[in-house]
């Protein structure tokens, strides 16, 4: 499923539980206990920044048209099809941060081990389980919601109409 992640701001506590889930899906043993005992550590693609009186979750937002995809001399970052977020190729990766510079979000970072990039991927093998992304099965607090677009835009349209309810009821 063509999905978003959508972030709920006012309930993100910044307990960093995203990450977390994200670097033990990310890792060679997927189990936390184990997890914490590989070399190197596995690194987490969903950070969690604050502000002054609120914290939120932020990771690459799979954009329609990826200017990292598009910068990206080796082809390292792909998409398997018009669908599907964009991905990495690990081998093909060089390191030069071309994506990195690209990428409005500021979302990419690269890996000071192996010196290639890492970027969310909505867990993929996740979700052609038909699974939700690793973060939003460990945000406690629902901050982080898995939808279709469709959905999203239908809930801010029924949003929007409700609002204008609400003022013409005021004119009443």
């Amino acid at each position: 499923m063509k999905g978003i992640l959508v972030v709920k701001a006012h309930r993100c506590m910044g307990c960093k539980s995203c990450e977390i889930g994200c670097a033990v899906e990310h890792s060679r043993s997927r189990n936390l206990y184990e997890a914490i005992a590989e070399y190197p550590r596995p690194s987490s693609r969903v950070s969690v920044k604050s502000g002054e009186g609120f914290a939120v979750p932020l990771q690459c937002r799979q954009c329609e048209n990826a200017p990292c995809v598009a910068v990206c001399p080796t082809r390292a970052l792909y998409r398997k099809n018009e669908d599907s977020p964009v991905a990495i190729d690990q081998d093909l990766c060089i390191g030069c941060k071309w994506c990195v510079l690209a990428c409005p979000f500021g979302v990419i970072t690269l890996d000071d081990k192996s010196h290639t990039i890492v970027k969310c991927d909505q867990c993929m093998e996740r979700l052609e389980r038909g699974q939700l992304p690793a973060c939003v099965v460990s945000c406690p607090t629902g901050a982080l919601e898995f939808k279709c677009m469709e959905d999203v835009i239908a809930e801010k349209r029924e949003a929007f109409l409700l609002q204008i309810e609400g003022c013409l009821g005021d004119k009443k």
